[in-house]
């Protein structure tokens, strides 16, 4: 995994997580709609010298895999966010997830404002194509001049994925299509199927950036011409932002389904990225980012929650409140499990004979 210099400085000096977090809350916050077959996102909350940070790899993931996930908390607890290079908030798509095309009009009202649009495809593979096709549709209408962005999450094979495209392209122009097919050799084939064919269809990775030993193979194997990148699971702002400069590719910064406390940390990010003419002729001058999340959660732990006004997303950490966090408070054997899973992570991350790279 790869470890920011300012994150293992901060591990070099801390022998145990609770020298470095005051408080530890996990929490369980009730989703206003199904999202990734949640109707519940479960997270944990950590308070160390810097402010409140977010620790939330999703309850299925190993300890491996969850370590980079402490990274990224390790990080906003400890240490300032970067500069931001401009102030004036960031851009968000909406985020509408795999939904009857009738259910569209509410969840997109809850986005006002917003240039871009994301769609969850693909819930069932080949077999959601024709439901896939009426939401893309039902957005179009509830947001006819927003740019369409479409996410499979690696659902198709080879095959289904080159007949998925071409259905997709026919319902308008698309700014990108995320992660087809689930391997990085398979969007490298993809993608090439896709130039041969000339389909105005773009190719984006997410999984094959935050989910492999190696990030930069998508760079490497010229797999995508979009990364989408997610700052807790690739170690924090700052190991993401040295993996987006080493790919040299456009990049979209997206939420992990986080609180608002993580969704801070996610924007801090966004704002301290530069400008690039690559990523200004596909994405636009200024890349939405997929960090509206929580207008999908019906309860989070601030007040107010850090939703996007007029388009975007405000800058600065996040602090929650106390009364929401009793409110959604997970129950003790939860407390036990988050409690037990920092600490397998922070043995992890510090042990001498983990695989590191650097950036």
């Amino acid at each position: 995994m790869l470890i920011s210099p300012e994150v293992r400085t901060v591990l070099e000096h801390t022998a145990k997580p609770h020298e470095l977090f005051e408080r530890i809350a996990p929490v369980a916050l009730p989703m206003a709609a199904r999202f990734r077959g949640l109707t519940v996102r479960e997270t944990c909350l950590v308070k160390g010298p810097a402010g409140w940070a977010e620790f939330a790899p999703f309850a299925e993931y190993d300890v491996p895999e969850a370590s980079r996930w402490l990274l990224a908390a390790v990080e906003s607890a400890a240490l300032p966010f970067p500069r931001p290079r401009r102030d004036d908030g960031v851009p968000v798509n909406a985020t509408i997830p795999a939904v009857a095309a009738h259910e569209v009009p509410a969840i997109a009202a809850r986005y006002p404002g917003v240039g871009a649009v994301k769609i969850k495809i693909a819930e069932r593979g080949i077999a959601s194509l024709d439901d896939d096709i009426a939401r893309i549709d039902a957005v179009r209408r509830a947001f006819p001049d927003a740019a369409v962005r479409c996410d499979a999450n690696g659902a198709y094979t080879d095959d289904e994925a080159k007949t998925a495209l071409t259905a997709l392209a026919r319902t308008g122009p698309l700014q990108y299509v995320e992660q087809p097919v689930a391997d990085v050799e398979g969007l490298a084939r993809l993608r090439e199927w896709v130039s041969i064919a000339r389909l105005p269809v773009p190719i984006a990775a997410d999984e094959s950036i935050r989910k492999v030993s190696d990030p930069l193979s998508v760079a490497a194997l010229g797999a995508a011409d979009v990364i989408v990148v997610k700052a807790q699971p690739l170690g924090g702002i700052r190991a993401a932002a040295s993996i987006i400069e080493a790919a040299g590719l456009p990049a979209v910064v997206s939420s992990a389904l986080e609180s608002s406390v993580g969704l801070a940390a996610g924007a801090a990010l966004a704002a301290h990225l530069p400008l690039s003419e690559a990523a200004e002729g596909l994405l636009g001058p200024r890349p939405a980012a997929g960090l509206g999340t929580a207008a999908l959660f019906s309860g989070d732990v601030a007040e107010p929650a850090l939703l996007p006004h007029d388009g975007s997303l405000a800058l600065g950490r996040v602090v929650p409140d106390e009364s929401l966090l009793r409110e959604y408070a997970a129950g003790p054997e939860r407390a036990r499990f988050w409690t037990e899973r920092i600490e397998a992570c922070w043995e992890h991350v510090t042990d001498g004979s983990r695989d590191d790279y650097a950036i």
